[in-house]
């Protein structure tokens, strides 16, 4: 089983970049789950998302406390939150920065970066000031960990979006293209 722990902020769509990831994981085949975990429901409040991807039936229904990776919608939140916290030894970290993967020290951990919020800034996705990197940060989640085909993401994309639906897939196929991993 594979467990993933997304990090972000209300307005970033954190919760539906976990269903849209686990749609287009389903659609390959595999079971998945997907759930929220919020604090103060408010713009700008951190949101935790979960997904879980497995071969067989999913029966787990607790909160994911030793995910195999980590996704980080918003930087700022790696000094607010403990985002390893329970990751495993030789996880992917995948940050939202513009910053390069050696900029980071996470000891044992692996570190993907891709600047999505330039990307949805390019193919206006929220506003400037309060882009909507959800779709980006997915395209480099699909290329980092391979847990399903760039096509199937972007079908999942354009059917779980309530708006921009090709702007959203050319945003994760950018990501998906642009996003630098750390030399190991």
């Amino acid at each position: 089983m594979i467990e993933i722990r997304f990090h972000g902020r209300g307005g970033q769509g954190t919760v539906v970049a976990s269903k849209i990831l686990a749609d287009a994981v389903s659609k390959e085949g595999k079971w998945v789950q997907a759930f929220p975990e919020f604090g103060v429901e408010r713009r700008g409040a951190p949101v935790t998302a979960f997904i879980r991807i497995d071969e067989q039936p999913v029966y787990i229904k607790s909160k994911i406390y030793q995910p195999q990776h980590i996704v980080v919608l918003d930087p700022t939140l790696i000094q607010a939150v403990n985002v390893t916290e329970g990751l495993k030894e030789g996880g992917w970290i995948i940050i939202n920065t513009e910053r390069k993967p050696e900029d980071f020290n996470f000891g044992p951990y692996k570190v993907a970066t891709v600047d999505a919020t330039r990307i949805a800034i390019k193919y206006r996705l929220g506003s400037k000031t309060a882009p909507i990197v959800n779709t980006a940060i997915l395209g480099a989640v699909v290329n980092v960990l391979g847990l399903c085909r760039l096509d199937t993401l972007l079908d999942a994309v354009k059917e779980g979006v309530p708006v921009k639906p090709e702007e959203n897939a050319e945003a994760a196929k950018e990501a998906y293209e642009s996003v630098r991993k750390e030399e190991q």
